[in-house]
């Protein structure tokens, strides 16, 4: 069963058919990623948050936090609106919040998945045995190699590697389901030690790695170029993994591959939006993961002020402002997932018999 595909919307169909602007109705998110605080216990150098060339993060205050009552006023509203899933992400590192413990569990009681980005060093205690024991996924966001690489790229202590990779360790023995994996985030000091991460995080229990490229530009040409002199040596690495590595108990995904060389979108209005909104830590609702914290093109409402299902379900314009034609020039995860759904819903019903 894929764990990786484009297509998991389309198992929801009620949902599809409500996304235009002329449906009438509007329906609960499937999906909804949660940024309970922008403070963070990790300083990236390439973090897309924090990198002024960067649009997104751009309005950032790393000071916000959701409020405890808020929180379990968005969980109230979640569990009665029927969303299905809710990923916890940055922002900032979502095991610095004090009260996910409690948010996870409550939105697990109500019958909705649970999952988590983290950079692992606070993946311990509580939080995470709930996580272990009700999570459906977690992934740990990782680059360096070693003790020194991994305190140089994020402006840690050379300790901090060998506590990830324990706390990733004694993750696996806790009681549980959870599937854990590791994004391990390419860049031009660590593409010499793709593979041997792969098989050191195989070593250690690691259910899956993916590997990606780090993004540092707004403009594709641009990271194309960054990754130009050493694209074939990790390509060749991931190549390697999943023949070598890759088995029923640990996957590989390799998602190392050049980036469009224009961010241009072809279609006018989002889709997604309304199918995997972004709730920051601002209590600012924003419509992907990224244009989070830009608030000159990103944000669909504010619920400082209202309760988070009343800002949904008040009509459907807000989700039409955003044009991506104009306003999306730049990376955006769901450009594949969206040209999918503009295809599915501009299909000539006179002809869909004609399969």
């Amino acid at each position: 069963m894929q764990l990786y595909t484009s297509l998991k919307i389309f198992h929801y169909q009620d949902k599809l058919d409500s996304l235009q602007q002329d449906s009438g109705e509007v329906k609960a998110p499937i999906h909804i990623r949660i940024k309970p605080t922008n403070v963070c216990n990790h300083s990236c150098s390439y973090c897309a948050y924090r990198a002024d060339n960067l649009q997104l993060g751009q309005d950032m205050d790393v000071k916000d936090r959701i409020p405890k009552e808020k929180m379990a006023e968005i969980v109230e509203d979640c569990v009665e609106m029927g969303v299905k899933a809710v990923t916890f992400s940055g922002g900032g590192e979502p095991f610095c919040y004090p009260h996910l413990a409690e948010t996870a569990r409550a939105l697990s009681e109500g019958g909705i998945r649970i999952a988590s980005l983290t950079n692992g060093g606070l993946m311990k205690g509580e939080a995470a045995e709930v996580f272990a024991e009700r999570g459906t996924w977690i992934r740990v966001s990782m680059d360096g190699w070693d003790g020194p690489s991994y305190a140089r790229f994020r402006g840690v202590s050379e300790e901090e590697f060998g506590r990830v990779m324990k706390n990733i360790e004694n993750f696996q023995k806790l009681s549980g389901k959870c599937f854990l994996g590791v994004s391990y985030i390419v860049n031009q000091d660590n593409a010499g030690h793709v593979y041997e991460m792969g098989r050191r995080l195989k070593d250690i229990g690691v259910n899956s790695v993916k590997f990606s490229a780090c993004v540092v530009s707004n403009d594709g040409r641009e990271n194309n170029e960054y990754h130009a002199p050493f694209f074939q040596e990790v390509k060749d690495q991931t190549e390697r993994a999943v023949a070598e590595l890759a088995d029923d108990s640990y996957e590989v995904f390799d998602s190392y591959h050049h980036l469009d060389e224009k961010f241009a979108k072809n279609y006018s209005w989002c889709p997604y939006q309304q199918i995997l909104p972004i709730i920051g830590a601002d209590q600012r609702i924003y419509s992907c993961q990224d244009k989070a914290y830009n608030l000159q093109c990103g944000v669909l409402g504010d619920i400082r002020e209202q309760r988070f299902k009343d800002f949904w379900f008040n009509g459907h314009e807000k989700f039409f402002k955003i044009n991506p034609a104009r306003d999306c020039n730049h990376h955006c995860v769901a450009n594949s997932k969206n040209m999918l759904i503009h295809e599915y819903l501009g299909a000539d019903p006179e002809h869909l018999a004609f399969v």
